[in-house]
């Protein structure tokens, strides 16, 4: 089970892991962060960036090292990682690494309902997924391969293959899942036309379901 983290933001691990390269002021750490694309591997939230290294110098894992001015633009204050944030960086990652997390995703969110539409609409629905699933993948397939073809050693990509592994999986299930339903293979999916065509109200639909009640309604 995860800890609870004094900064918990994903954002304050990205800052973290910036600055145990040299300290940085706040502007330099965004602009370092967007050019490794880190706001796709951690959602970064650029917003909360001023309230996260604040609340990271707060609990000690930054200090101030020094400010800096550029001509007219406003003193820019520089902050180093102490040793109480490489610590809390290193046990971080160590969690992230080690221990899986239930996650919130939205196609779950989608699945668990799906029976409050009719099958072939979600047969539908489906194939569009997959379809986006497939160029999304494409893409960032190519992404990896030119960064390969670039030199970037593996050691810096494997998120980016992690990804593709995650994005090809889903693609693969979705598939199944609506060849399933297309096939009438899919349990139950006789009964479930059934309630979408004669009009049964979904809050009927729900109570069976829950009922676990998989029978054919009395006036059909």
């Amino acid at each position: 089970m995860a800890k609870k983290r004094k900064v918990e933001n994903l954002l304050g691990l990205a800052v973290l892991s910036v600055l145990v390269e040299r300290p940085m002021h706040r502007y330099e750490i965004a602009a370092v962060l967007r050019s490794r694309g880190k706001e796709r591997d951690m959602d970064i939230k650029w917003g909360s960036l001023y309230t996260v290294v604040q609340n990271l110098e707060k609990h000690g894992f930054l200090e101030v090292a020094g400010s800096e001015r550029d001509g007219a633009r406003p003193e820019r204050t520089i902050y180093r990682l102490t040793a109480a944030g490489r610590t809390e960086m290193e046990d971080w990652t160590a969690e992230l690494l080690s221990t899986p997390e239930p996650e919130h995703h939205r196609f779950v969110s989608g699945l668990s309902i799906m029976g409050l539409l009719s099958p072939d609409r979600v047969i539908a629905l489906l194939g569009e997924r997959v379809t986006k699933l497939d160029e999304v993948t494409a893409t960032a397939r190519a992404e990896l391969t030119t960064m390969t073809a670039a030199g970037l050693p593996r050691l810096f990509l494997v998120e980016a293959e992690f990804s593709v592994a995650m994005l090809e999986a889903e693609a693969e299930w979705a598939r199944t899942l609506r060849d399933q339903l297309a096939s009438g293979a899919f349990p139950h999916i006789d009964l479930w036309r059934q309630w979408h065509a004669d009009g049964t109200p979904p809050a009927d639909i729900v109570a069976m379901v829950e009922r676990g009640d998989f029978r054919a309604p009395k006036d059909s």
